[in-house]
């Protein structure tokens, strides 16, 4: 890579990652008002919410959106972030892989794609629009970015 990109995509990396954090974030988010409020489709896009504390679709869409709004404001975002991959985890492999091994043939796209990417979320942080920053300076680290040594 050339120096000048090279240099764009260090100094860009914390707002690529808050980006991305505000983008997954919001979708998951949506995931959850649809099943909850019977809003955008419904759940599943029945048109309709799931009812108070069906196991587990009601504990799952409070997840999603709790986790989804944390995650979209950068506030407990680690947290918020582990327990909705883990919520993720748990969709796929109760829900979808008895069906079928591979996410493409047992609708666990979605599950598998929101598990990893907050799983990222959690190792490389909220980036660099966040309210963890606000509220408790630079107590979350900034990623390791593996910088290419230098021709000498």
């Amino acid at each position: 890579m050339s120096a000048p990109l090279t240099s764009f995509t260090q100094r860009s990396t914390p707002h690529a990652l808050a980006l991305f954090r505000v983008v997954v974030g919001l979708l998951f988010a949506c995931h959850g008002a649809s099943s909850l409020f019977g809003v955008l489709g419904g759940a599943m896009g029945s048109g309709h919410a799931v009812p108070t504390g069906a196991w587990p679709g009601w504990y799952a869409a409070v997840i999603q959106l709790a986790g989804g709004l944390l995650v979209v404001l950068g506030l407990g975002t680690r947290a918020a972030a582990l327990i909705s991959s883990g919520s993720m985890a748990y969709a796929y492999f109760a829900m979808h892989q008895p069906h079928a091994l591979w996410p493409i043939q047992n609708g666990g796209e979605p599950a598998a794609m929101f598990c990893w990417a907050f799983l990222l979320i959690v190792f490389t942080g909220p980036g660099s629009w966040a309210l963890d920053r606000l509220f408790f300076g630079s107590a979350e680290r900034e990623p390791v970015i593996v910088r290419e040594p230098s021709a000498a």
